[in-house]
């Protein structure tokens, strides 16, 4: 792309550093940590990889799904070691809330002024509350998960939906289970060549050290996925081998102007072109990424095959796939190193992960110029999407 497609240097937000936690499956190796534990260290080793000093940091945002409130992107930062100067925000936007806050962050570098902010998300759903509605003899009724859109509009479950959108999308059940063996497959390799481990903060637990995945599994086979039954609808085509797992994790980015990360020393980073939500018919939730994505594209008058790399939240392999056929993204090409279906989605965390993973993969590539994409549905019925370029950072752009 031409430099004109691009902001002033003093406006244009890039990703500079990334970092996450390993992603464990909920009510497991990080049942003892909260949501502001989890993120901390991983705030404290974005600081440290860019050597930027802690009281430089303009604010953090960070996205949280489930967690108890009261602001956990500034319970964070403060167990992190930043200074009681440096604010904090929390985004929910469910499913997406890592991704809208790392979108967040760049709008406000947009504006100007040279901020710099760290941002992402973090979910500890083995911690998260449990939550009640009040009747009205005072008593509480409690409730699985919160309310996404009026009744009058259904409110599907998630696996629910999964379901409407093969059915809708016609995405049958062997595609499903291809994608879910090819996730773990990816994964598993990933890790056994060192991928993840340049990216990962290990967390402090009793139990010792954590700094690995657990998701993805060395038995799965074809056979094995085919054996699972429905999940959520009798006779239907989403089951728990093709769908992701709750887990815990937490991610975060440093997004700063061009012009800070050239000050900063920076030599690389994702420039952000654009992102975008868009709202979507809750019953068929799935396909909002799709939506969003089409949209962003077309404002900038681009082909999805011009896209290098895409990584897409993999809540449920159907919604995927609908997504991806909608696009017309081969799948071969997305989530190169596995996606949730095998490493899990940690909710709020999740959109986060893409990016970290994003930058990643485009420093393995160290293709100058390459774009990737960002993709996540989201419950109620949206989909966010993000356009980013890889670029190094010394020279013009």
């Amino acid at each position: 792309m031409p430099p004109g497609d691009v902001l002033p240097p003093d406006r244009q937000p890039v990703i500079i550093a990334a970092r996450r936690t390993a992603v464990r499956r909920a009510n497991g190796a990080l049942k003892e940590l909260r949501a502001h534990q989890l993120l901390a260290p991983v705030l404290a080793n974005l600081l440290a990889d860019t050597h930027v000093p802690a009281e430089e940091v303009t604010d953090v945002v960070i996205g949280n799904a489930v967690g108890g409130g009261g602001n956990v992107a500034r319970l964070a930062l403060l167990e992190a070691g930043l200074p009681v100067a440096v604010p904090g925000l929390t985004v929910d936007r469910q499913c997406g809330s890592g991704l809208d806050a790392i979108a967040l962050a760049t709008r406000l570098v947009a504006a100007g002024g040279n901020p710099l902010y760290i941002a992402g998300g973090v979910e500890s759903i083995s911690t998260a509350p449990l939550r009640a509605h009040r009747n009205d003899d005072g008593e509480p009724e409690f409730f699985a998960r919160a309310q996404f859109v009026p009744h009058s509009f259904g409110d599907p479950d998630m696996g629910v939906a999964a379901e409407n959108v093969a059915a809708r999308f016609t995405v049958g059940r062997e595609r499903q289970d291809a994608s879910a063996l090819r996730s773990h497959r990816r994964a598993l390799a990933a890790a056994e060549a060192g991928f993840f481990a340049g990216e990962i903060t290990t967390l402090e637990t009793s139990a010792g050290p954590i700094s690995a995945d657990d998701g993805p599994r060395h038995g799965l086979t074809a056979a094995v996925l085919k054996r699972f039954p429905p999940a959520f609808v009798p006779g239907g085509t989403v089951t728990a081998g093709n769908s992701c797992f709750d887990a815990d994790a937490a991610s975060a980015v440093v997004v700063t102007s061009l012009q800070r990360a050239r000050e900063l020393g920076a030599t690389d980073g994702l420039l952000v072109l654009a992102t975008d939500t868009a709202g979507v018919d809750p019953e068929l939730l799935g396909i909002g990424a799709a939506v969003a994505a089409e949209r962003l594209l077309k404002a900038r008058g681009l082909a999805a095959a011009s896209v290098d790399l895409v990584e897409f939240n993999e809540a449920f392999a159907s919604q995927t796939l609908a997504c991806l056929d909608r696009l017309g993204i081969d799948p071969d090409r997305v989530n190169l190193d596995g996606g949730a279906l095998a490493l899990g989605h940690a909710y709020g965390a999740s959109g986060a992960v893409l990016v970290t993973r994003l930058l990643a993969q485009a420093r393995r590539a160290g293709n100058h110029g390459s774009l990737a994409l960002a993709l996540i549905s989201i419950a109620g019925g949206m989909g966010t999407a993000a356009l980013l370029r890889y670029e190094l950072l010394s020279g013009a752009y």
